[in-house]
């Protein structure tokens, strides 16, 4: 897939108060625990996604699928583009990481996508008419940048005295 040749629908961002590597991991973390419930899976075969489960590497790296989901470039701290297509539609959703000042970086989320058709056109409007797809997106960037910010042990997870998501 050609991620620039798809139409552009949107981007969302947060400051997270934490360094890009905290940022990377928080996020890591995020779509781990996002895409493993179950509806996810559900989700993808209904939609008929032929990526309906979590594999391949971890942490992430190309080739790591979530459903409905591949990660096809991991650039650890700066880049993360997931690609994934269904029925109705072709997607990217890439998150790129930005120095935002001492102890700050800037986490984006930027969609794009392709609706061909009839039920590509009726499933875009379900999806990102209704606003569904933004304020999916909002939560998945607060989860991570609470996930960020929260102090990490020396065993790379979240100390188990702070709050969890």
């Amino acid at each position: 897939m050609e991620i620039a040749s798809l139409p552009y629908v949107d981007e969302h961002d947060t400051v997270v108060a934490a360094e890009a590597d905290d940022v990377w991991r928080g996020l890591g973390e995020t779509l781990e625990r996002s895409f493993s419930r179950p509806g996810a899976a559900r989700y993808a075969r209904l939609v008929g996604s032929p990526d309906r489960t979590a594999s391949g590497p971890r942490p992430l790296a190309e080739g790591s699928t979530f459903p409905g989901f591949r990660v096809s470039a991991a650039l650890p701290g700066q880049e993360l583009v997931l690609e994934g297509r269904h029925r109705f539609s072709t997607y990217a959703l890439i998150f790129r990481l930005d120095h935002a000042g001492p102890g700050r970086t800037r986490l984006r989320a930027e969609t794009r996508a392709d609706f061909p058709g009839l039920a590509g056109g009726l499933y875009r409007r379900l999806v990102i008419g209704t606003g569904g797809h933004a304020g999916s997106v909002r939560r998945l960037l607060a989860a991570a940048r609470r996930r960020s910010e929260q102090p990490w042990s020396e065993t790379g997870a979240p100390d188990s005295g702070s709050q969890q998501e």
